[in-house]
């Protein structure tokens, strides 16, 4: 959801938002030459990560958005296993990664808004939370920097939401659909002409609401999990109140997935408000002929989707998309960490 956008749907590293963290806790000085080439830096290090680990788990992200907005009355896709092979027997290699493109463009232009956002939010929250009394010579807590994060995964998210709406609807287009998006800037165009400006804001309210739940529990479970692990040692796992870079990671899928579970749902209804109004839209959405439902809003959508497929319905897609979280995070810290090394960037990891 947002969550793959939002400072966690979204594929920012552990690192890396450490260092985001480190950059703005600084302070309010104008950045240097240095610094700016340092961003910038970081920045492609975050594009190319985002890129590969999006990549590698294309297959199972297309499936999650398929589960999700299938037409009920005629299920074509019943799990992981056979809704991969389902895809590989009618679409081919090429269809797993259908919408990948698409997901990979937007990541440049959502890394640089929210990481420039994530900085300019820090320097104003700081500020504020400085102008009360007692606290003139604060610092960024971690619930301010929460705080920051969660305003720059909505400006991010919103910023390159257009692009998430026409990625979704890219990814479930079969050779089978009616009519044919022949790309991002096609399917932009055909957006607007036939639905309007507003229809590329479709479901942004529940990703919007998702952004609380999902950056508050990954920050919660993840810093939680840590000093438990420091505190406790089990297995001798933490040494010298330090913990190694596969546990980091391990704590970080753990909090991801808590993360993306408690927001599903409205991951789910943002995917199914985005379909709404496709003309000649995918056969998996109008199941061969048979209407799909129409949703006046967000609070509609969550009706109906209850009332006719049962509460269950909230959370299809949740097992590939759990799947995909401890590789997606693995191959994007890997890349990321790889990428620094090579443009010649030191790595800084802070808790």
């Amino acid at each position: 959801m947002a969550s793959e956008d939002v400072v966690g749907k979204t594929s920012a590293t552990i690192a890396n938002l450490a260092e985001e963290a480190k950059i703005a806790s600084e302070g309010v000085k104008a950045p240097s030459r240095h610094a700016l080439l340092s961003i910038c830096k970081s920045l492609v290090a975050g594009g190319v990560a985002g890129g590969v680990s999006r990549t590698a788990v294309a297959p199972l992200e297309r499936l999650k958005i398929l589960l999700q907005v299938q037409n009920p009355h005629a299920i074509k896709y019943n799990g992981t296993i056979q809704g991969l092979k389902y895809i590989w027997r009618t679409e081919g290699f090429r269809g797993l990664f259908k919408g990948n493109g698409t997901n990979c463009a937007r990541i440049v232009p959502n890394s640089a808004v929210k990481f420039f956002s994530y900085e300019e939010a820090s320097k104003g929250i700081l500020w504020f939370y400085r102008q009360q009394p007692g606290n003139e010579d604060a610092e960024l807590t971690p619930v301010l920097r929460l705080g920051a994060g969660a305003c720059a995964g909505i400006i991010a998210m919103s910023a390159t939401y257009p692009m998430d709406l026409v990625r979704g609807r890219l990814t479930v287009q079969t050779d089978k659909s009616p009519s044919q998006y022949r790309g991002i800037a096609h399917a932009l165009a055909t957006v607007l002409r036939e639905e309007g400006p507003r229809a590329l804001y479709k479901g942004w309210l529940p990703s919007v609401i998702g952004v609380v739940p999902y950056v508050g529990l990954n920050f919660a479970v993840y810093e939680s999990l840590k000093d438990w692990l420091i505190k406790t040692k089990p297995y001798g796992i933490a040494e010298d109140a330090e913990l190694s870079v596969t546990t980091k990671l391990a704590c970080g899928a753990a909090a991801g997935t808590v993360g993306q579970t408690v927001a599903y749902p409205l991951d789910v209804i943002r995917r199914r408000m985005q379909m709404v109004g496709w003309k000649h839209a995918a056969s998996v959405v109008t199941a061969d002929g048979k209407s799909a439902l129409e949703y006046t809003g967000m609070v509609d959508a969550f009706r109906k989707t209850v009332r006719y497929e049962g509460f269950g319905a909230l959370y299809k897609g949740l097992v590939p998309n759990s799947v995909k979280v401890v590789p997606s995070i693995a191959i994007a810290f890997v890349s990321y960490e790889v990428v620094k090394d090579l443009l010649g960037v030191e790595m800084r990891i802070s808790d």
